[in-house]
This record gives C-alpha cells, structure tokens and sequence, in this order.
C-alpha cells in the first residue's frame, strides 16, 4: 500500500488560507455597509455646463419647485416649461433653417416649372438675389413661404421636409441641421422631463415643419409642439382621408403670438421658458409676470469660434429688448461662450 506524501507545510497553510478568506469576507462586508451608509454622490444632470451662476441657478430653482415640503413646491400638472426653437435649441444662422428649405424648395419648383422663373418672388430666389428678395418685404416672404409649403397633403409634406434634411448641410459646418442642436439645452429639456416637467417647443417656425424631427432630436413629441400654421383643409380621397396644406395663413407663433398659441394649445401657463431673442419677448413675460415661482432664461450668442456672436444688430435672432429687460426682471441671461464646456454632440 503506497502512502502519499504530507507536507509538513500543509496544516499550515490551509490554517493561513482560512484566515486571509475570513479577513477578506470582513474587509468585503465592512466595505459594502459603509457604502451603504454614505450617500453617494448624485450624476450631474448637466455635464455639458460650466459650473457657476447659470447652471447652479437653473438646478436650484428645478430642485426648489420639485422637493415636497418646498415653500415653492409645484405639483407635477403644473409644471408647463416651453422652450423656442430656432436659436435656443439648435443654430439660427447664417439663416433659420426653415429659410433655407424654402429657399431650395423653390429652386426645385422652378425646375420643375420653368415658369416660375419670370415671376417674383421665385425670380429673386433662382437668381440669388437677397437685396431684391428682401425689398419684397414680409408679404413677398410669406407668400414664398406659401408657395412652397402647400399643394400638397400634410403626409406628403412630412416627408418632403425629412428628405431635405436628410442631405442639406449647414453652409459653415458641413453637418445636417439636426446635428447642430444645442447639447446643453438638450440636457436641460431632459433634466426637466426627469423632474416631472412636460416640455413643449413654441416657436415662430412652422408646425409641421418642426413636427417630422423634434422628437428624435429633443425628446419632445409632435403633439408638444408649438408653431405658426398655414390652413389646411380635410377631404376624403377613395377610402383615404387626407388633408390638404392650402396656401393661406391661418396662424403666427412669433412675438406676443406666443402667448396666445401656449393659451390655445397648452391651456396652462409656464412655470419654466427659455428663449433667445426679441421675439421670445412675450412669451417670458407671460411665464413670469405671473404670481408664483418661474423662470425665464435667454440664451445669448457670444461665441464666434465654436457657434456665432450675435444680438443686437442682427437680422436673424436679434436680441435688444429682451437683453435690456432681463435684468430688471430677474431672467438668467446665459452666456454661450462661458456658461457651456461644448455647443454640440461631438
């Protein structure tokens, strides 16, 4: 009978084997309960701002109006915040971006219909002539706008926007339109939402122009969207219902029409808005001018090298009353070039 080996190592080390097992069980269970008694530290919702003045007063006042108990506490019905588009959510210049789909909408139209080419404003437009397109003053522009927004169903116009923004690029950043929305007020949309907010776009642009993208874009769905329409008419093709996009205007979602469209098609008033320029003027009033916690924010174009720097002067997005109104009636005024670390989603 052979009789294996025993080392003489061997009661020793399993002895020392059962002792590191149980400080490491210990060390593994006191390390677990610690974790467990200290609060760990919460994400921050807004990584893509810089710490400072803007951002802590944004989540103060969220936590303020959202914590029960809070003397400032809203409940969760209330809590309406109503964002602008164009400029506050995704780039405005050189040109909105609906002006530049009707721009090449028309161009295309014009092939189609030689035609056009003789008559105003198509003519200006084929011949890139801005100064005489502009000189046809707001009514030309509108009725371009009509032009190229109608004859057509609404399904039909939906898919004609999402094709054009499928391949038109921006003139300065090569990337389509809905690359170029705004990572902080993206943030921000979604840090709302999370605190029990409901976000809704009211913009100047077109409703149905906006409808097709804003839910991929922002999380916002077409139903929370807020725009100026055109009329359109119901009729029944076959056995299919459609409806028609007609050439006339039915509705204006700019200025003190903003106001007017968040009390038709919201039915309640804003506890949160941003905006950006003088034509978000209303719209901040009608938020704040009111008894209550609110907070109006304007975002300011101050960064020539990574977006655009712009206000006062410009015809796109100007910005003059509303800047000088801000400080007296307490709205944040953000600073692009020093409030946000990044302008878009890499």
């Amino acid at each position: 009978m052979k009789h294996r080996a025993v080392s003489s190592q061997g009661p020793t080390m399993n002895a020392s084997h059962r002792t590191r097992r149980f400080f490491l069980a210990a060390a593994a269970f006191l390390a677990l309960s610690f974790t467990a008694s200290v609060p760990q530290a919460q994400t921050d919702p807004l990584p893509s701002w810089n710490e400072g003045g803007a951002k802590s007063s944004i989540t103060a006042f969220v936590e303020r109006v959202t914590r029960q108990g809070s003397a400032d506490f809203v409940p969760v019905e209330q809590r309406i915040a109503t964002f602008d588009n164009d400029g506050t959510l995704w780039t405005e210049q050189p040109m909105y971006v609906q002006a530049a789909f009707v721009f090449d909408r028309a161009t295309e139209m014009v092939k189609s219909n030689p035609d056009l080419a003789d008559r105003q404003p198509f003519k200006s437009i084929t011949a890139g002539d801005r100064a005489a397109l502009a000189a046809l003053g707001e009514q030309g522009l509108v009725e371009l706008v009509m032009a190229t927004h109608s004859g057509m169903t609404t399904a039909d116009f939906e898919r004609t926007v999402s094709d054009w923004l499928e391949t038109a690029r921006h003139p300065r950043f090569n990337r389509p339109y809905t690359d170029l929305v705004y990572q902080p007020m993206v943030e921000l949309l979604a840090y709302l939402r999370a605190k029990g907010f409901k976000t809704f776009i009211v913009s100047g642009g077109g409703v149905e122009f906006m409808r097709p993208w804003t839910e991929k874009a922002y999380g916002i769905p077409p139903e929370q969207v807020v725009g100026s329409s055109g009329k359109t008419a119901y009729r029944l093709e076959g056995d299919t219902p459609v409806i028609d996009k007609l050439p006339s205007v039915e509705f204006v979602d700019d200025g003190p029409g903003k106001p007017v469209g968040i009390n038709r098609f919201i039915g309640r008033r804003p506890v949160f808005a941003a905006g950006n320029s003088d034509g978000d003027l209303q719209m901040l009033q009608w938020t704040t001018l009111n008894t209550g916690p609110r907070f109006a924010l304007i975002v300011h174009h101050t960064d020539a090298e990574r977006e655009y720097a712009y206000d006062r002067q410009s015809e796109v997005g100007k910005l003059d009353k509303a800047l000088d109104e801000a400080p007296r009636r307490g709205w944040l005024v953000v600073d692009m070039k020093k409030d946000w670390k990044t302008i878009y989603k890499p």
